[in-house]
């Protein structure tokens, strides 16, 4: 398997995960490589970095700065800082209204007077955000994804 760090026209970044180079190329030649955010089939390999291991006699000549981030564990600190974000988008989505693609559009309505204020949340892709807020309309993207209402067990 072969990982490559995609982007779409919107700007988002992903991961994607292919037999081959021609693999991937076979797939995004048949428009089955899409933005998991957008839907955007306009697909290009990002700048990465080449995974080059370590000499063998080098291996255990890993300096001490890298080790508290060694194993995938994360330092105490930032891991409860992490929680208390969570907590916090949480509570503020609890009595927030899921709007899914019609985020811009709900919002829109909003701030126009057609219908009432409330909290929504949803998805906007990045032209949509930067609209929104050109024409003054409040938003702030969440620090951690939100599975949709059809995706929770």
């Amino acid at each position: 398997m072969i990982v490559f760090d995609l982007s779409c026209a919107e700007g988002h970044r992903f991961e994607g995960w292919f037999g081959s180079s021609d693999d991937f190329a076979g797939q995004q030649a048949r428009g089955l490589v899409t933005c998991p955010q957008c839907g955007s089939a306009e697909i290009v390999k990002a700048p990465m970095a080449p995974a080059v291991g370590a000499k063998g006699n080098q291996r255990a000549a890993v300096s001490q700065s890298r080790k508290p981030m060694s194993g995938g564990k994360i330092p105490a600190e930032v891991r409860k800082a992490m929680e208390a974000l969570a907590k916090a988008q949480a509570k503020a989505l609890e009595n927030s209204r899921w709007v899914g693609d019609d985020f811009a559009e709900e919002s829109r309505a909003m701030h126009y007077g057609e219908k009432d204020l409330e909290a929504i949340h949803g998805k906007a892709t990045l032209n949509e955000a930067k609209e929104l807020l050109e024409e003054g309309i409040s938003l702030a993207p969440l620090p951690f994804p939100v599975a949709e209402p059809d995706e929770l067990n």
